[in-house]
């Protein structure tokens, strides 16, 4: 296991490095469960309280902390110590294990194309006019389709599949089964379907088709994905209809996360675990939906939106709102919102109260 020196570290972060700034560690740990060759990530004073039950040597501590009285013999100081995380945690990771060039067992079509340096696992199936950036790095039972291009620098896990003639930029990371590019969920029927007559009537149907099968509309479309994006495990992204689905550059996409055809997100956006995206939806750059989010299908969501989590977004989202609840409205009306509901067995109690005193009084000669 690679070995790194606390002044290394902390150059690399542009951090402060203190004690024994040569002290190797090659690996990190929680303050508690460290060992004498981990860096220990106590950031603030309730993580530090760990440090007496470890065995740490080194540690990555906030600003304003006292390392040795902590016991440590080095310390990195971080200004914003959840940033600097960031950045030891990735020169600590190795990553998956894939050996330099083409296994074996990879099936590669000869038009397609390999980047220089690329590294490509067992059972891996590139297809005809794929193109894979230098050093890409793909693991086990990955598959690739037809036409398909990649960037440089690609990290796709074990079992990702990359549909035909998608494209991505550099730096992508596919966490494993990941589904990128299949076809939309989009379907009509030959009359007017009960769907569409709720829709337009809000629940009073009437002159709906009853007797109709569904047929497929086709999507001929692709998906576009930017640079430096990342998607979670399991999770899947359509291709469009016609035009294009796409992801802007920087956004990060959690594990088991669903984007319908045609949608258009953004850039530097961050879309937590189990949301899902109905078709044709245009977000904005820099937004924030939390775990168990639901978007309506054909709504704008502009940039700088934070959506609490479980929210359900029904219609438009101007551009810097906080939203939260179901359905979602501004964070502040829905605390007030929640509030007046909690009242409201109380409210009950003081009406039944006053029915009581109404109707004795009424009886009252």
């Amino acid at each position: 296991m690679a070995a790194y020196s606390i002044k290394d570290i902390a150059a690399a972060l542009g951090a402060e490095a203190l004690g024994a700034a040569d002290l190797l560690v090659s690996g990190v740990a929680e303050p508690a469960k460290a060992g004498p060759d981990d860096l220990a990530l106590a950031m603030k004073a309730e993580f530090a309280d760990g440090l007496a039950a470890g065995q740490a040597r080194a540690a990555v501590i906030g600003a304003g902390m006292d390392w040795q009285a902590l016991g440590l013999e080095a310390a990195i100081i971080a200004p914003r110590p959840r940033y600097a995380m960031a950045g030891v945690t990735a020169a600590m990771d190795a990553g998956p294990a894939i050996a330099p060039g083409i296994h074996a067992s990879a099936v590669i079509d000869p038009s397609a194309g390999i980047g220089e340096d690329a590294a490509i696992g067992p059972f891996v199936v590139v297809g005809p006019g794929a193109r894979i950036g230098a050093r890409a790095r793909i693991a086990s039972h990955v598959s690739i389709g037809a036409g398909a291009e990649i960037g440089d620098d690609a990290l796709i896990h074990e079992g990702v599949r990359i549909c035909h003639h998608v494209r991505i930029g550099d730096r992508f990371i596919a966490q494993p089964g990941a589904v990128l590019g299949g076809d939309g969920f989009s379907f009509v029927t030959p009359e007017k379907s009960m769907v569409e007559a709720a829709r337009e009537s809000l629940g009073t149907v009437e002159n709906a088709a009853t007797d109709q099968s569904w047929t497929r509309i086709h999507s001929l479309g692709s998906l576009v994905i930017g640079d430096d994006v990342e998607v979670g495990s399991n999770a899947t992204i359509d291709r469009g209809t016609i035009a294009n689905t796409e992801i802007g550059n920087g956004t990060k996409i959690d594990n088991l996360v669903h984007i319908g055809h045609n949608c258009r997100i953004g850039r530097d956006c961050l879309i937590c675990g189990q949301t899902g995206f109905a078709g044709s939806v245009e977000m904005g750059d820099r937004v924030v939906l939390g775990g168990k989010c639901g978007v309506n299908d054909n709504i704008k969501i502009g940039s700088d939106v934070v959506a609490a989590g479980s929210s359900k977004l029904f219609t438009n989202v101007p551009s810097g709102r906080m939203v939260m609840g179901h359905p979602a409205v501004r964070m502040d009306l829905h605390v007030e919102m929640y509030k007046a509901l909690r009242r409201l067995p109380r409210l009950a109690r003081t009406v039944a109260d006053m029915q009581k005193a109404v109707f004795k009084s009424d009886k009252t000669p």
